[in-house]
């Protein structure tokens, strides 16, 4: 196939393939298609460079010149996929932003089985059950890529970590990470199953956060942003740590406890 033999321009809101690249922002669509969607050209490059090439490739017209831009083209042209140029009207009504950034990409979901995910692939995994916010969501996946971590494993019902709102709270984290999603009942016997730490900041029976003995392959879990970890789940982790609250606030926000966290187990198994 030839170079640029999959592009073309779209200039209608009503056109069938804006129509289906907007419905990826609802979660019911994705689930059906199996994409998902991603904007801005740091994420597409990072997600590039990790090896993840957009099945669509949307840029505004009139765009000025961008070698990323042109590297975009060259990796969506070498995989055969479809490259549309479109207003920037037209590009705002696709990712819902008013200032959307030039370039946008259809990407296919990843496989999030829990029996796909490797332990020996990474020291530090995190884990979050029942978290809601998408933009916390993103902020772990961040924080896993910072740390080291081999991804994200996201127990029960949590948000949809391949939203519009995950993926740009995740900065590019989301095409570096692994994400493995399941239930509470599937991960235990699965984490039992081989090596592995679990590590959950609690009030029960804890030890302070600072020089735990923290072990390789860990697995560093968070809850609920409203109502934390179920006693449950506390109970069976390995390991309970205990942060000081110097002030009123009586916790962190899940995200940034995970971080704090996971930097600790960072530093203890590299001490």
């Amino acid at each position: 196939m030839s170079a640029g033999a999959n592009r073309r321009q779209v200039t209608g809101f009503s056109n069938p393939t804006v129509k289906f690249i907007r419905s990826l922002r609802e979660k019911k669509h994705r689930k059906r298609e199996g994409k998902f969607l991603a904007e801005g050209l740091r994420l597409l490059t990072d997600a590039r460079e990790c090896g993840h090439v957009p099945e669509i490739l949307v840029m505004a017209e009139g765009r000025d010149p961008h070698p990323l831009v042109d590297a975009l083209v060259d990796a969506v042209d070498a995989k055969g996929g479809e490259i549309i140029e479109t207003s920037g009207d037209i590009l705002a009504k696709i990712t819902g932003k008013d200032n959307p950034q030039a370039v946008a990409g259809v990407f296919a979901e990843f496989d999030t089985s829990l029996e796909s995910l490797d332990r020996s692939k990474a020291r530090i995994w995190l884990v979050a059950q029942a978290l809601r916010d998408p933009g916390n969501l993103g902020t772990m996946l961040r924080t896993g890529d910072a740390v080291g971590a081999g991804g994200l494993i996201l127990l029960d019902d949590c948000a949809d970590p391949f939203s519009v709102e995950a993926v740009r709270a995740s900065m590019g984290a989301v095409f570096t990470q692994r994400v493995v999603q399941a239930r509470w009942e599937e991960f235990v016997p699965w984490l039992r199953e081989g090596e592995g730490q679990l590590v959950a900041a609690s009030l029960r029976e804890a030890v302070p956060y600072r020089g735990a003995p923290y072990a390789a392959p860990c697995f560093v879990m968070v809850g609920n942003e409203s109502q934390g970890l179920p006693e449950a789940y506390e109970t069976e982790c390995d390991l309970r740590v205990t942060m000081p609250m110097r002030g009123r606030a009586d916790s962190l926000n899940a995200a940034v406890a995970a971080a704090v966290l996971a930097y600790e187990v960072l530093d203890s198994l590299e001490g």
